[in-house]
């Protein structure tokens, strides 16, 4: 079986959404709730909103710092539930749910339970305005330990259950970020890997760079599709990097 076969049979896997129904009149608009892995300047999420074409629009509100507790207690949910409010009636207003990076922390006050308490309240809140919450488990980090290169540390295990499990609890879809992209970096490799690192001397092995931002918004642009193959339309495609994820290449 060919690489990018096999690719394309392990993403069917990565992706549980609701049965595909009658396709929406509505255009779509994206609302993307997350911390800096998410956010403009380190994040996915414009990389994403990047790939829409007109009339799909999106607005990215991650916020760089963030636990599912400060962007509650800080107003960014209450702006990304006031986006959903101000559009449902036009608009399939989806919400893009990715947090884990900095609740895991010690230091951030948030258990795993109350991690996942926080998904659930936040995707009920969206189904109860009348969006669709896509949990989006958490972009894995780029950490290789030292002579293994194709066995990035997998130290977001736990919050991707909490994510799966939050989207289950809710009837949500998952769009598992974290298994395709800690799957796709152990393929290339960690050199190749490095090549999406953020800052100067690319040393950043959780944020993004540009590159790095397109590659992944491009990953969940694809999962959200196989999520929801009515989307498809509204997005720009790019079969060569598709097929260079989606095959374990290099991109």
């Amino acid at each position: 079986m060919s690489r990018l076969i096999y690719g394309f049979i392990i993403l069917s896997g990565l992706v549980m959404g609701r049965p595909v129904a009658e396709c929406s009149s509505k255009p779509p608009a994206f609302f993307l709730a997350g911390d800096s892995t998410t956010a403009p300047d380190g994040g996915w999420g414009d990389g994403l909103l990047a790939t829409l074409k007109k009339p799909a629009w999106g607005v990215n509100i991650g916020k760089s710092g963030a636990t599912t507790a400060s962007f509650l207690a800080g107003g960014y949910w209450a702006n990304t539930t006031g986006h959903v409010k101000d559009n449902v009636a036009k608009y399939d207003s989806y919400v893009t749910i990715s947090f884990g990076h900095n609740d895991q922390k010690s230091t951030s006050g948030v258990t795993l339970q109350k991690y996942q308490e926080n998904l659930i309240k936040f995707a009920n809140e969206v189904k109860s305005l009348g969006g669709k919450p896509l949990l989006t488990s958490s972009l894995t980090r780029r950490v290789f330990p030292s002579g293994q290169d194709h066995n990035a540390t997998d130290s977001l295990h736990d919050q991707r259950l909490a994510a799966i499990a939050a989207a289950k609890a809710t009837s949500s879809t998952i769009i598992d970020l974290n298994e395709a992209s800690l799957k796709y970096i152990n393929a290339i490799g960690k050199k190749a890997a490095r090549e999406f690192n953020y800052g100067a001397d690319m040393s950043d092995t959780t944020h993004l760079n540009p590159h790095g931002g397109a590659v992944f918004g491009r990953m969940v642009a694809d999962l959200i599709i196989r999520a929801d193959p009515c989307l498809e339309q509204y997005f720009t495609p790019n079969k060569t990097l598709s097929d260079l994820i989606w095959g374990d290449l290099p991109a």
